[in-house]
């Protein structure tokens, strides 16, 4: 039986080693042999055509459990799954396609508004609440919302309580204060190295324990945001859902990368593992942080893992377009994730940009 090794195998079916690796871990494609001594992987010639369709399978964007079962059927079979899948493809294509043309229109009006128009004063409406859920035996979520400061933090471990309360308490000192739009990434920033110390403080000799950390600070006409964890925030603008936050977990790096697809990373044995936290550590803090521009009616959600677990994104989109006001839709969005079996804390923090005096 000719055999080849994984470079001259992955040259012949187009498939990088790494991925080869990848699919003999996930029993998609062992190679026919396996160097006792070395661990060096060889393949069959004959395992070219199944390799082949694994490549062609994953530029389509077949996720792997998928491309696992059309390759176990025969070729009319597995015809007709490729069938169904592509149909699958081209409608979530045309709802993206639409949001694209909404953003497309959105920019352009907004590239037209008149600069010199007279300004008007804003303000936020606001509300936030925890909840234990109805698996959990504690609470280790923090919600907190002031005139200028919303906050939500996830604590884990031992000492996630104390952890994310901590996080949120180093941050309050800004809602007391005004806030200098020049500089407030800045005092953002410096406001989360004290959150850093003070989850140390209270986290430390606390094994695989620490928190997430995401919160807006509003300065009259903006909002900065720092974020850290898989906490996140949300935007409804005009009816559109927008998520304004990156997942800093190893399955979202995972589907950075292309490694998995949306279907797969939602039953991932490791989607809850932070590749960026508050922790009880002496590991240095690097927060995304960013500035938006706020206009009236706009709203605002942050909430912990615990609601988009659970909760899809259009069911979020659609109680928060509701006309309740912030504290009922928080308690709304709350009750849909213990509906939908609270596995988890859930905690949210809604806030509406309207006018002042409105």
């Amino acid at each position: 039986m000719e055999m080849l090794t994984i470079g001259a195998f992955a040259k012949a079916c187009r498939l990088s080693p790494k991925a080869l690796r990848l699919y003999d871990e996930l029993d998609l494609l062992r190679p026919a042999r396996v160097d006792p001594d070395t661990g060096y992987r060889y393949y069959a010639a004959g395992q070219l055509e199944r390799a082949r369709l694994v490549a062609w399978l994953r530029r389509l964007g077949m996720p792997l459990a998928e491309i696992r079962t059309v390759c176990a059927l025969d070729p009319m079979a597995a015809a007709q799954e490729i069938r169904v899948f592509w149909a699958r493809v081209e409608a979530e294509t045309a709802v993206r396609r639409d949001l694209a043309a909404f953003l497309v229109d959105h920019l352009t009006e907004e590239s037209r508004r008149d600069v010199t128009m007279t300004a008007t004063t804003l303000e936020l409406r606001y509300s936030a609440h925890t909840d234990r859920g109805r698996v959990r035996p504690a609470n280790q979520d923090t919600a907190y919302a002031g005139h200028r400061l919303l906050a939500v933090a996830d604590g884990y471990g031992p000492a996630g309580g104390p952890a994310s309360g901590a996080a949120v308490e180093a941050l309050r000192f800004l809602d007391t204060r005004e806030i200098p739009a020049g500089g407030v990434l800045n005092l953002l920033e410096d406001a989360v190295q004290g959150a850093a110390q003070a989850v140390r403080d209270v986290a430390a000799g606390a094994e695989d324990a620490g928190t997430t950390l995401t919160a807006l600070l509003w300065t009259g006409s903006r909002l900065a945001l720092v974020h850290l964890g898989d906490s996140r925030a949300y935007l409804l603008r005009e009816g559109e859902l927008f998520r304004i936050t990156h997942d800093h977990t190893m399955v979202q790096s995972m589907l950075d990368e292309g490694r998995l697809t949306e279907e797969e990373a939602a039953s991932h044995p490791q989607r809850a593992l932070l590749l960026k936290a508050l922790t009880g550590g002496e590991e240095s803090v690097s927060p995304d942080l960013r500035i938006h521009d706020a206009r009236p009616g706009d709203r605002y959600l942050l909430c912990s893992d615990g609601l988009p677990a659970v909760v899809p994104d259009v069911v979020i989109q659609q109680l928060l377009a509701g006309s309740g006001s912030p504290d009922d839709t928080v308690r709304t969005l709350i009750s849909a994730a213990n509906e939908a079996g609270g596995p988890d804390n859930v905690s949210c923090v809604v806030a509406d940009v309207v006018a002042a005096g409105g």
